[in-house]
């Protein structure tokens, strides 16, 4: 029916889910697939509400996974119309998550429901994995799920996340993998003292600095064909008491690594640990594991991808690994192939984020018929 996908997405919209709410949005869903003879677990995990829906018990197993919470709207001043009242104006949908991600979600839902009307006795199963925290710490949503799945054996065969993952034009480019993402916490340790006498004192921020150049400077890898090559970056720096007599005590430095396969996390740790140790310096370090990276080669899934994206939009799509991370990296360890496809990503987490109806319109399209690929060509 005409408007459904827009319709659905104005719903979603409408309901100010920041993380880690849902605010009703997986209800909303759960009662459309229930009536398209979905199976539906609700998982809630401490602060978090996931939806696990299934259509059949056999495999393949096809899984949309997506979320549906949204990063908070910024200075309301700023929106030509209000955050959570979607609107449309001269053919683009206004609101957040319009392209982050309820666009997809809506046209997800869309597409499974005239692809099951039309193919009532489809091979294999489908599914729906939907988290309402994947904007946030990510603890408790897709990878709570995940756990759950694998501790009673029920495996995903091929995974499409509705990221917005378009850069020009809807499906110009795809997701077919993430780099790594490693961070660090590092203090390194000084004695505070007077900056007129620094013989009394241990400033930790000189003895750091050659450390941290050497870190910055450093050629991790060369990359892949599929991967480019890692990448350091200091995120935050802090030391000093805020007065401009006072050598400070303690220097904090928060970094993360964007890692290639060409290397592993442990790897990446221990040549830190070596810079650090070769330059003297007396320090602590904790890490975060923020997702191992991952690739999904030419395949069933990525072929009816292309496919699709050629056949309803006439663009040939090009696979990569750029970006930040997805919860594609909490499915793919499992053995699935992982695409991420979804619109335009131009305005996500912007004020004033919006989305293309006529792409929404395409993406479900695209989607009907990556399921009719994989679903209907056994």
């Amino acid at each position: 029916m005409k408007d459904d996908v827009l319709k659905l997405a104005q719903d979603l919209i409408s309901r100010p889910s920041v993380t880690p709410l849902d605010e009703g949005c997986q209800e909303l869903m759960a009662q459309r697939l229930a009536q398209a003879g979905f199976n539906i677990e609700s998982m809630v995990f401490e602060d978090t509400t996931n939806m696990w829906a299934r259509r059949g018990n056999d495999g393949p197993l096809f899984c949309f996974a997506g979320h549906t919470d949204v990063v908070p709207v910024g200075d309301l001043n700023r929106w030509h119309t209000p955050p959570f009242d979607p609107v449309v104006i001269d053919g683009y949908l206004h609101g957040r998550g319009a392209a982050d991600m309820k666009g997809s979600l809506a046209a997800m839902l869309v597409a499974t429901e005239r692809f099951v009307a039309k193919n009532p006795d489809h091979h294999g199963s489908i599914a729906f994995l939907i988290t309402s925290d994947e904007e946030g710490p990510f603890i408790n949503g897709t990878t709570r799920v995940i756990d759950t799945l694998e501790a009673r054996n029920e495996k995903i065969t091929w995974s499409l996340v509705g990221e917005p993952s378009s850069t020009h034009k809807l499906g110009d480019i795809v997701k077919n993998g993430r780099r790594g993402s490693l961070t660090g916490n590092l203090t390194v340790k000084g004695i505070q003292g007077h900056v007129a006498y620094p013989h009394l004192a241990d400033n930790p921020i000189h003895k750091a600095a050659p450390a941290l150049d050497e870190l910055a400077r450093m050629k991790w890898d060369n990359g892949n064909e599929f991967f480019p090559p890692t990448s350091f970056q200091i995120a935050n720096i802090n030391g000093g008491t805020g007065a401009s007599n006072v050598i400070p005590g303690n220097l904090e430095v928060m970094f993360n690594f964007r890692y290639s396969t060409e290397v592993t996390a442990e790897i990446l740790i221990q040549r830190v640990l070596n810079i650090l140790d070769a330059h003297g310096l007396d320090y602590d370090i904790s890490w975060i594991f923020n997702g191992l990276p991952f690739l999904t080669g030419e395949g069933p899934l990525l072929e009816a991808t292309k496919q699709a994206i050629q056949e309803i939009t006439g663009t040939e799509t090009d696979p990569q690994t750029s970006g930040g991370t997805s919860d594609g990296r909490f499915i793919a360890p499992t053995g699935a192939d992982v695409i991420e496809l979804g619109p335009v990503n131009a305005t996500i987490h912007k004020v004033n984020e919006c989305v293309k109806v006529a792409d929404l319109d395409l993406l479900a399209l695209c989607y009907e018929r990556i399921l009719e690929k994989l679903l209907c060509s056994q």
